[in-house]
C-alpha cells in the first residue's frame, strides 16, 4: 500500500510539474485535469438535475399546461445557475476575477445576444399573462399572409406552431409580443363561421334560409348550440347574397373542410329543391345613334339576302 501511495504521488508530482505561467497564475496539467472534472461533472449534472425537475414538475396535478411549461423553465434556469456557481466556487475562481468577463458578456448580450435574450425574456412573459400557452389555436401575419395553426411548445426561443398541412413554424418569441396575433382559443374554443352563398332572383327566399340551415346542420363538426342561422346580406348585381353562421368547437382542425362540407350539402339540397345558383350576368344598353342604325340596316340587308 504504502509503494502504490508513493506511487501516486509521483505521477501526481509529475502530472503538476507539467505547468505554465499566465500573469500571475500558475496552471498545471494536474489543474487543468481537475478543472476539465469539475466542468464536467457541473454539465452532466446540471442536465440530469433539470431532466429530474422537469419529470417531478410534470406530474403535478394542481398546475395547468402553462403553469407547468414556465415552472419548468424557472426550474431549468435555476438548476443551471446552482451548478455554475457551484462549479466557480469548488474551483476556487473568485467572483471579483470574473468582473472583466462579466464586462465582456453584457457587451455580448447588448450587441450580438441581444435577440437571444429578448426572445427567452419574450418567453417568460407570454408564459406568465398565458396569452398564447400550449394548445391555443393562432394566425400570425407573417407579411405573406396568416400562419394558421395549433401551439404546440413555447420554448425559451421560439414557439412552434403546427398548421393543418402538418408544416411546424418556429416562430420567435418577440414576433409574438410586438406583433397582432389572432388567438381562437384564448377565452374560448368555440369559433364561429360564416359561409357566404348566393342564389338568383326570383327564388324563394325562405325555402332557401332553410335548406342552407338544414346544410349546415348536416356538417359533424358544426355545434348544435349555438344553432346556425343564416342572415340576407344584400341584393347583389348578379345574386341575392345570403352569409350562413354557424359555430365550430375544435378551431386547430380548421375551417376550411367545415366550409366544403356546408357548401357541398348546400349544393345538393338547391339542385334537389330547384334553388338556381347564378352565373355572373350583366345587361347592356344600346343608345340609338345614326350609326347603331346603319349597322342594324346592314345587318338586315345580309338576312335578306
Amino acid at each position: 500500500m504504502r509503494e502504490l501511495a508513493r506511487a501516486l504521488r509521483d505521477a501526481r508530482e509529475a502530472i503538476d510539474s507539467v505547468s505554465i505561467d499566465i500573469g500571475h497564475y500558475h496552471i498545471s496539467l494536474l489543474n487543468a485535469v481537475w478543472m476539465a472534472f469539475v466542468v464536467l461533472c457541473a454539465f452532466y449534472g446540471a442536465r440530469l438535475a433539470a431532466r429530474i425537475a422537469r419529470i417531478m414538475v410534470r406530474r403535478i396535478g394542481t398546475l395547468d399546461p402553462t403553469q407547468k411549461v414556465l415552472t419548468e423553465k424557472l426550474v431549468t434556469m435555476a438548476v443551471w445557475a446552482l451548478a455554475f456557481f457551484t462549479a466557480i466556487d469548488v474551483l476556487g475562481i473568485s467572483l471579483t476575477a470574473l468582473t472583466v468577463f462579466s464586462g465582456a458578456f453584457g457587451l455580448a448580450i447588448g450587441f450580438g445576444l441581444q435577440k437571444t435574450f429578448g426572445n427567452m425574456i419574450a418567453g417568460i412573459i407570454l408564459l406568465m399573462d398565458r396569452s398564447i400557452k400550449p394548445g391555443d389555436v393562432i394566425a400570425v401575419n407573417d407579411g405573406k399572409g396568416n400562419t394558421f395553426g395549433e401551439v404546440k411548445k413555447i420554448g425559451l426561443r421560439a414557439v412552434s406552431v403546427t398548421t393543418r398541412d402538418n408544416r411546424e413554424y418556429l416562430i420567435p418569441n418577440e414576433i409574438l409580443m410586438t406583433s397582432q396575433v389572432e388567438n381562437w382559443s384564448y377565452s374560448s374554443r368555440e369559433v364561429g363561421v360564416s359561409i357566404p352563398i348566393g342564389i338568383a332572383y326570383g327564388s324563394d327566399i325562405d325555402q332557401a334560409e332553410r335548406l342552407l340551415i338544414e346544410a349546415a346542420k348536416s356538417s359533424p363538426r358544426v355545434l348544435a348550440s349555438p344553432p346556425p342561422s343564416v342572415l340576407l346580406s344584400s341584393f347583389g348585381p348578379n345574386a341575392i347574397e345570403m352569409v350562413v353562421y354557424c359555430t365550430i368547437g375544435d378551431p386547430e382542425m380548421g375551417v376550411v373542410n367545415v366550409r366544403s362540407q356546408v357548401l357541398k350539402a348546400a349544393w345538393h339540397l338547391f339542385r334537389e329543391h330547384n334553388v338556381e345558383i347564378p352565373f355572373p350576368q350583366s345587361d347592356v344598353h344600346l343608345r340609338d345613334s345614326d350609326g347603331l342604325r346603319e349597322v342594324a340596316r346592314i345587318l338586315a340587308g345580309k338576312r335578306e339576302g
